[in-house]
């Protein structure tokens, strides 16, 4: 938690302005320390609600929900063969290679990223390979309540 905390000051800092000298500055005029490494977790809580006061706004680290129903269903069945011990790598990353190592030969270009397929096809054979994947896993997938 520090370390993200830390990486939460450094971020604040930049988008208000602060260079190093200002921040350590900020740093020990709240905490009565300039070190970032020195600091408790409280402490550095102490320095990110300061720079929330002065203006700092955070974003949540969350993406937001796949533009299209099609494609969360993609991000969904991604989800659940990770929950099933299934993916070596299960984020967003891990799925973008699935996509590139399974797919760039029969299409031969591959979006950057899964949201960024529009071909309904494309999409199909991307939903497709995963059922089928979760199927010789085993595993059950439960449709109620999916939108």
């Amino acid at each position: 938690m520090s370390r993200s905390l830390q990486k939460m000051i450094h971020v604040g800092c930049r988008e208000l302005g602060l260079d190093r000298e200002a921040r350590h500055a900020l740093q020990l005029s709240v905490t009565g320390k300039d070190s970032l490494a020195d600091m408790s977790e409280a402490e550095l809580t102490l320095i990110v609600n300061r720079l929330k006061q002065d203006g700092f706004r955070p974003k949540s680290g969350k993406r937001p929900k796949a533009p299209r129903k099609d494609l969360r269903l993609i991000h969904v069945l991604w989800a659940e063969l990770g929950k099933a011990g299934e993916l070596d790598k299960p984020g967003r990353d891990g799925l973008n290679a699935f996509i590139r190592r399974r797919f760039e030969g029969s299409w031969g270009s591959v979006p950057a990223d899964v949201d960024m397929l529009r071909d309904w096809k494309q999409i199909d054979d991307v939903i497709q390979a995963l059922k089928s994947w979760a199927d010789r896993a085993g595993i059950l997938l439960d449709w109620e309540g999916r939108t």
